[in-house]
């Protein structure tokens, strides 16, 4: 009689075994996490600066998680500025930048090869040139003879230079002094410059911390949009993967449009500023993010072109031939 329980007992540990094991293929192969899963998932790593759209959609979680469900593992690393997000995609340490405007024009014509994969709407109330409210600066006109700070290579440099076109004045009219966004925060505070072109969230805080008004902004000027880049060779091989990320990105622009109380929430604690300065910034621009078109390329045509005519680049480009061909 044992020796029959014994069996029986066998046999059902045999049974719930094979139950197990059939139950955990089942759910493995469903989208269960297991460690087999997970490495199959191919890296995609992006780059970003703080509060920019590929921030917005790294902290809101959806774009990883759809991408996860295609079979893509995304990876963000957050940079200071351009230059250090342009010295990793060259350098293959991530396979995408978040770029503003003229980082792509001056890569361009270095000739390091990469590609414009995506475009955001523009950003032009956010941006133009900072006086003192009280100050003597009413016009651009009255801008000559003065000191002007900006940022070397930025759209910063670019509207500035069309700014000061506008106005019928050149480069030599004025004291332009080449310094990056904390340095001329702490300039124009104390007077040490008259004037400083820049963008949000900069001239958002001037505004609210420092007496400041936008003397023009860049309607007009120019555009200063989000671009998403990868390199020439990584776009030849990864078509989906750069189709997917508009997609996703678009998506995420959209709940940023819909739901600003949470993004001014999320962008406040981002930056470190005041819900007053993030809701100025945020409530005077939209959000998106998707195909670079022809209209859109002709912009970056001009900023080329201005670039050049001004030495800040040393060679002619035609932008369309960095435009990914994502069809």
């Amino acid at each position: 009689m044992k020796q029959k329980k014994s069996r029986l007992l066998i046999l059902l540990v045999v049974v719930l075994a094979l139950i197990g094991v059939a139950c955990y293929g089942y759910w493995t192969s469903n989208g269960g996490a297991s460690a087999s899963t997970t490495k199959k998932l191919k890296t995609v790593t992006i780059g970003y600066q703080k509060a920019d759209p590929v921030d917005i959609s790294r902290q809101r979680g959806e774009l990883a998680k759809e991408m996860k469900a295609k079979g893509y593992k995304v990876v963000f690393k957050e940079f200071q500025d351009g230059t250090a997000l342009t010295t990793a995609l060259r350098s293959g340490s991530i396979d995408y930048a978040r770029l503003g405007d003229t980082p792509p024009v001056t890569d361009q014509a270095q000739g390091l090869g990469f590609v414009y994969v995506a475009a955001g709407s523009d950003k032009v109330k956010g941006s133009g040139i900072l006086v003192k409210k009280d100050g003597d600066i009413k016009e651009l006109a009255d801008l000559k003879g003065k000191t002007i700070a900006y940022t070397k290579g930025t759209s910063a440099q670019f509207m500035l230079l069309q700014a000061l076109k506008k106005a019928g004045l050149t480069t030599d009219d004025v004291k332009l002094v080449n310094m990056d966004q904390s340095a001329s925060s702490v300039a124009f505070a104390k007077g040490t410059v008259d004037a400083w072109a820049t963008w949000d969230p900069y001239t958002a805080t001037a505004e609210v911390q420092q007496n400041a008004t936008m003397l023009v902004d860049d309607t007009g000027l120019a555009k200063n949009r989000d671009f998403l880049l990868t390199t020439a060779s990584y776009e030849k091989n990864n078509k989906d993967v750069s189709k997917l990320l508009i997609k996703y990105l678009a998506a995420d622009m959209t709940w940023a449009n819909n739901n600003k109380s949470d993004l001014i929430t999320m962008l406040a604690k981002t930056l470190k500023l005041s819900k007053t300065i993030v809701t100025k910034m945020v409530d005077r621009r939209d959000y998106s993010m998707g195909k670079v078109t022809d209209a859109i390329v002709e912009e970056q045509q001009t900023i080329a072109d201005v670039f050049y005519d001004n030495g800040v680049i040393d060679k002619k480009i035609d932008v369309k031939d960095a435009v990914a061909d994502l069809n």
